[in-house]
């Protein structure tokens, strides 16, 4: 129990009135509520007031403290007891509060560095009446003053995005780095659902933040896609993120107050690993494709099996289609042409594809057609639907000769020995992405293959004939 000077006079309470506590019950009770240890003196430096935290700390109690002169031979060294003491009570004459760091003596006899802050207490006539200290073990303070400084650092100079968010998951602090990711000023972020904030992975990074508020940290870091709203527009982005379940130190059972959210772009790291991914994967498949193919007999099957180890997970429908009456050189470029089926994969069930066009009947494509215009160019053709409705994406796709669910489309030109025998047809349905650069490449490597594959299987037939 924390002591003090009491005045030891009790107001006369009448009938219907409460007790009230007294003032030194009361001032008692703050002493001993607070997490800081503090003592008092008089101005004549002895002992006025002691609280239960000094007593945690020194391990001398209040009633071996009060009224006690200075802390010369039981608090501090009698060698040290003199600066200390002069330090300590030269606050009564100082402005403001002054920070010091001593060594304290604990019953036990061990040694203690403590840090103080000393201020004066004045009387009613506002002259010094003595001096009130507030001490800390210094780790405890380095530690709290280091917290501090962290989250700072953190909110001030982080090199990744820090953002706060509270328990109905709305950013409640945001460092300058989240805020140029998410593509919004640091306060006008704040209070506003994350839906406002992120056009797609909303409700994964909802679903995350739920979970750590309920089940606490995950063991490590999540890669979350997400699309930010910018004025160009929706840019997709890949965060690193890391989530800590923040709790007040204030309560006596964890009471969650939200969760700490760390990110980081990685969308460059993440692109580049996806494209090496993919590189390796396709030259995987040339490997084997080509492999395959040395085995068999007839090269015009060669071109099918080129084609089909093409099709895993690059395109959903394949087409090779051969220049009718035999291969074109750049010579014969005014002459229009006319394409003739030889290969297409199955419009229904997945499959290996099959050899047609036995009869020689020309393919009735349309002028402009990706098709001619590959063989006009002697180059790849990308052609895409856009965004129509699904009867009107069948119409454009049935109009070309294709199956009804292409809505990409990408030709590669079939040449060999400086002559175009035909065009190879890549087909995508809705439920994937448009052809862009990369896939004409690869779709030019399959297509040398095929055409080397189909001028060995004329050369063949001539000189069987």
């Amino acid at each position: 129990m924390s002591a003090s000077r009491r005045s030891g006079t009790t107001d006369e309470l009448g009938p219907n009135e409460p007790e009230q506590p007294d003032g030194a019950d009361l001032l008692a009770a703050l002493l001993d509520g607070m997490d800081a240890a503090l003592c008092a003196f008089d101005a004549d430096g002895v002992v006025t007031h002691w609280n239960r935290e000094a007593e945690r700390i020194l391990g001398w109690t209040a009633a071996e403290a009060v009224g006690r002169q200075g802390f010369a031979g039981w608090a501090v060294r009698s060698a040290d007891a003199q600066d200390v003491e002069g330090r300590l009570l030269s606050a009564m004459q100082a402005p403001g509060r002054q920070v010091h760091e001593f060594a304290l003596l604990t019953k036990e006899g061990g040694r203690v560095l403590v840090r103080t802050q000393s201020a004066a207490v004045r009387g009613p006539d506002g002259k010094p009446a003595g001096v009130y200290c507030a001490f800390s073990e210094v780790h405890a303070q380095i530690d709290l003053e280091r917290s501090i400084a962290l989250s700072e650092a953190l909110f001030d100079d982080a090199s990744w995005g820090v953002v706060l968010v509270d328990a109905d998951l709305r950013p409640a602090v945001v460092n300058a780095h989240a805020a140029r990711a998410l593509g919004v000023g640091r306060t006008s972020v704040l209070g506003r659902p994350l839906g406002e904030l992120l056009a797609q992975g909303v409700e994964e990074l909802e679903s995350a933040l739920t979970h750590v508020l309920a089940e606490g940290a995950p063991p490590a870091p999540a890669e979350i896609w997400v699309s930010v709203r910018t004025p160009e527009g929706e840019q997709r982005r890949c965060w690193r993120c890391g989530f800590v379940r923040l709790a007040s130190p204030l309560a006596e059972e964890p009471v969650p107050l939200g969760v700490g959210w760390l990110f980081n772009d990685v969308t460059e790291a993440k692109q580049a690993e996806q494209e090496a991914a993919l590189l390796r994967f396709r030259t995987n498949q040339l490997h084997r494709a080509a492999r395959a193919a040395a085995e068999c007999e007839d090269p015009a099957e060669a071109a099918t099996i080129h084609l089909d180890f093409a099709l895993a997970g690059f395109a959903d429908h394949a087409l090779i289609d051969r220049v009718a009456g035999g291969a074109t050189t750049d010579a014969d470029s005014d002459t229009p042409v006319r394409l003739v089926r030889v290969a297409a994969t199955p419009s229904g069930a997945p499959g290996p594809s099959v050899l047609s066009g036995q009869a020689g009947l020309p393919v009735r494509y349309a002028e402009g057609h990706p098709a001619l215009q590959c063989v006009d160019r002697t180059g790849s053709v990308r052609a895409s639907v856009g965004t129509v409705p699904a009867e009107k994406a069948r119409e454009w796709a049935l109009a070309r000769q294709w199956p009804g669910d292409a809505v990409h489309a990408l030709c590669a030109v079939l040449r060999s020995r400086g002559r175009t025998l035909g065009v190879v047809t890549f087909l995508r349905g809705g439920g994937r992405s448009p052809f862009e650069r990369s896939d004409s490449v690869y779709a030019e490597d399959v297509a040398v293959r095929i055409a080397s594959a189909l001028d060995l299987a004329g050369v063949v037939r001539g000189s069987r004939g």
